[in-house]
């Protein structure tokens, strides 16, 4: 077999198939190299969803004649100069593999310029430059890519529908935004506007343009800094869900990164607030000494690997989980508007999602319909987060969240009080009945509540539960009937492997054949009826994470226990009942949720009364 060196022209396409996707990853590569060219306004036209021509154009510092003809050769780039720039990058661009890829996939021009003297033009096909000339003196520069794919049809083929390569250029955008909310991008399809933001570095006023202004202003602002690392952002209240985890944002060092293990520890920050299946609308921007992350571990740059991660880890999940304590999480039911308001539409997509439209009122659906735009005559929240809430419209507002309201914040100070212990953000309600023996009425000066019995007795019982499960000693007790497990060749693998680590627990499992083991002692805290569930979950946790959190599997088990022990629907209470099982939800450290998630009380406001009964208009 004789070996050869390939040609330019090929190793170039081979290239290209690793950065350039579709047309949401020419427009990706083109955007970054504006941001890192100072760019504060950035516009994106696109004809067929890019696939018959991408434009982008910046107001950057634009490339001199020389630069401009180097910038589109293999691996030339301005950012690495050399090892040690590698382990400090601080731009999103640095690999230098970008532009010629594009280059060799499509026919491309370039025209730039610094703004001082005429600017560059220069024309490729397939990677090779056809044509050079001057052109304008305009700072800055533009690039357009025409027929992309023209000379590697087998990649065209895979190409989506046109609506669906849309939807990864307008994504990619809502991300970009995200991350640069100081800078002004516009996206046009075919002639039509789709996307603008205002670039006044609002951080909130994006998120309204992406995800509506309804979720916006029911967003809550999070801060927190270290010695390492400084992390702000927003994130919704649990009743405020999605179906995907990819509404989950991070941004470090102005870069959109994909990261289970800080996806993660967002959802252990919310805990036992989040219901099974459902996930919030987070975006945490992260700032670190580039020194602390590798970006280099993944083609598209979407990915990274961090030297202090448990710090940051930890950081994050106190973070929200401090947030939660100083605020009311009791779910405000708001009346529709029935007239629909008269806003201007986009089809600006979720993170990774379909189109949806998300109203202020939503709290576990989704619709299939474009979302409002926020315009830049709109106002949304311009104070510097701090430790409060969002608590709605005020009195004179009847948006549905569609358009701006008003926005009223109230200072949220909901510890537990130290003298009675009970809960402060839970407030103090009175029974006055109860509906279809599953759901408690009380009231209180500021409106009517619905309190699910047996969400609320599971939340007090988990929390029981949990505390004494946590003190119970890791002891074993010998069984009089011993257990028998069967399980997959993957897990009998796992088991023979950490075999010590599941004795160190408690857990002593011996082989009963190729892929069955007994069990002959448990630890004394196991519950009864529950060991084979603990047991499995304790063997999924391991092949899941090649450790074991005790700390979670006890907590998993003193819910399977509140579950089993809490009263249940259809079950009648006397107002002593109803009044005992409130007392005991006040001094819960979670009232507002099950320990699944759902929610346990729901307030209707006296206004919000007043306005269904026409007693105010």
């Amino acid at each position: 077999m004789e070996i050869f060196q390939m040609p330019d022209a090929l190793s170039n396409k081979i290239a290209a198939g690793e950065v350039v996707e579709r047309p949401a990853s020419v427009v990706k590569e083109l955007i970054e190299n504006s941001i890192d060219a100072d760019s504060t306004f950035i516009a994106v036209e696109l004809t067929e969803a890019g696939l018959e021509k991408v434009k982008v154009t910046d107001n950057g510092n634009g490339m001199t004649e020389e630069d401009a003809e180097k910038a589109f050769l293999r691996h030339a780039t301005s950012k690495i100069k050399n090892e040690t720039d590698l382990f400090r990058v601080n731009t999103l661009g640095f690999r230098g593999e970008a532009l010629a890829s594009i280059a060799a996939v499509s026919r491309l021009t370039v025209k730039t310029s610094q703004g001082d003297n005429a600017g560059t033009y220069l024309q490729f096909e397939g990677g090779t430059i056809k044509e050079r000339s001057k052109s304008d003196a305009r700072k800055g520069t533009e690039i357009v890519v025409e027929n992309l794919f023209f000379n590697t049809p087998a990649r065209l083929k895979y190409m989506k529908t046109i609506h669906t390569e849309l939807g990864h250029v307008t994504d990619l955008l809502n991300r970009l935004a995200i991350s640069h909310p100081d800078i002004r991008f516009e996206l046009r399809h075919n002639g039509k506007s789709l996307f603008k933001t205002t670039g006044s570095g609002d951080l909130l006023q994006v998120i309204g343009h992406i995800y509506g202004m309804g979720t916006a202003r029911k967003m809550l602002p999070i801060q927190h800094e270290t010695l390492d690392f400084s992390i702000k952002g927003y994130i919704t209240k649990p009743e405020t869900t999605r179906a995907s985890r990819n509404y989950i944002s991070t941004i470090i060092n102005g870069r959109y990164i994909k990261s289970m293990q800080l996806s993660q520890a967002i959802l252990r920050g919310y805990h036992t607030l989040l219901p099974v299946g459902r996930f919030p609308i987070t975006v945490l921007a992260i700032e670190m000494d580039p020194i602390l992350m590798d970006v280099n571990v993944h083609p598209t740059k979407l990915e990274a690997r961090f030297s202090k991660d448990q710090e940051l880890v930890a950081a994050i999940e106190e973070m929200i989980r401090s947030t939660f304590r100083r605020t009311s999480l009791i779910p405000e039911m708001e009346q529709k508007k029935s007239e629909p308001s008269t806003v201007t539409v986009q089809n600006a997509m979720p993170l990774d999602e379909p189109v949806s439209k998300h109203s202020s009122n939503e709290t576990h659906e989704q619709v299939n319909e474009p979302r409002p735009a926020l315009t830049s005559e709109e106002p949304l929240l311009h104070e510097e987060p701090e430790s409060v809430a969002i608590s709605g419209e005020t009195p004179d507002d009847t948006s549905n969240g569609d358009n701006v309201g008003a926005v009223k914040r109230t200072t949220a100070e909901h510890d537990m009080d130290p003298e009675n212990g009970k809960n402060e953000s839970m407030p103090v309600i009175y029974p006055i009945g109860q509906l279809h023996g599953t759901y408690i009425l009380a009231q209180n000066e500021n409106g009517f509540y619905m309190i699910d019995q047996h969400a609320a007795q599971e939340r007090i019982k988990f929390e029981q539960f949990r505390k004494h499960l946590g003190q119970t000693p890791n002891e074993v007790q010998e069984l009089l009937i011993p257990l028998t497990f069967d399980f997959s060749k993957q897990e009998a693998m796992f088991i023979e492997q950490h075999k010590d680590e599941l004795a160190s627990v408690g857990l002593f499992l011996e082989p009963f054949g190729q892929q069955s083991y007994i069990i002959r002692s448990l630890p004394v805290w196991f519950p009864d009826g529950l060991e084979e569930d603990i047991i499995r979950g304790m063997i999924e946790q391991m092949i899941q994470r090649e450790t074991i959190n005790i700390e979670a599997i006890r907590e998993d088990a003193a819910a399977l226990m509140s579950c089993k022990r809490s009263i249940k629907a259809n079950h009648y209470l006397n107002q002593e009942d109803m009044t005992r099982l409130l007392n005991d939800l006040r001094q819960a450290n979670d009232p507002f949720t099950c320990p699944h998630g759902r929610p346990v009380i729901i307030h209707f406001s006296s206004y919000e009364l007043e306005k269904m009964f026409k007693r105010v208009m």
